[in-house]
């Protein structure tokens, strides 16, 4: 697939030349394309279990900091990872 570019010379003289608000869109309007194109192509099949065993095997995160990663806190003291 040949990579589109984005961000050519017209747009960062244009980009220059924005106030916050507008610049502001212009970036959000390049993250919806970004976006588009990812769910165009397909999202990627994440297995969370196999993820979660992976993480469980770094020093450091305990059950406590693994389960706040899965998005269940055991206890509210748990929501660093």
């Amino acid at each position: 697939m040949a990579e589109q570019q984005l961000f050519d010379r017209a747009l960062y003289k244009k980009v220059k030349g924005m106030d916050r608000a507008a610049m502001e869109q212009t970036f959000k309007n390049m993250y919806q394309i970004g976006y588009d194109a990812a769910l165009k192509e397909g999202a990627v099949d994440l297995d969370t279990e196999k993820l979660r065993a992976e993480i469980g095997h770094i020093k450091g995160i305990g059950e406590n900091r693994l389960a706040v990663a899965c998005g269940n806190q055991p206890t509210p003291s748990a929501c660093l990872l």
